[in-house]
């Protein structure tokens, strides 16, 4: 089975969201998400790749955060882009 060494640098307390009203980058272009993605390392809140604009993938791409949370109402699972697994 996979694992995951990102995950020990997961906070205890998530971080509070920059933009908690929604993708910070799709708010500032305007444009539309399908959900919302919170990275663990800086509080970026982003759109999944289901989004046209994939903006959480984005991030992870310039800054190397490599966990995420989903910023979804009622949904608490973690996604590590470097392994690739739901930790």
């Amino acid at each position: 089975m996979a694992t995951c060494e990102h995950v020990q640098s997961v906070p205890v307390e998530d971080p509070a969201p920059n933009t908690p009203q929604g993708c910070q980058e799709c708010l500032e272009q305007g444009t539309r998400w399908v959900h919302l993605r919170l990275c663990l390392s800086c509080g970026h809140v982003g759109c999944c790749d289901s989004s046209p604009m994939r903006h959480a993938t984005a991030h992870y791409q310039k800054e190397g955060h490599p966990i995420v949370r989903s910023f979804e109402p009622g949904e608490d699972w973690r996604w590590c882009f470097a392994d690739e697994l739901i930790v």
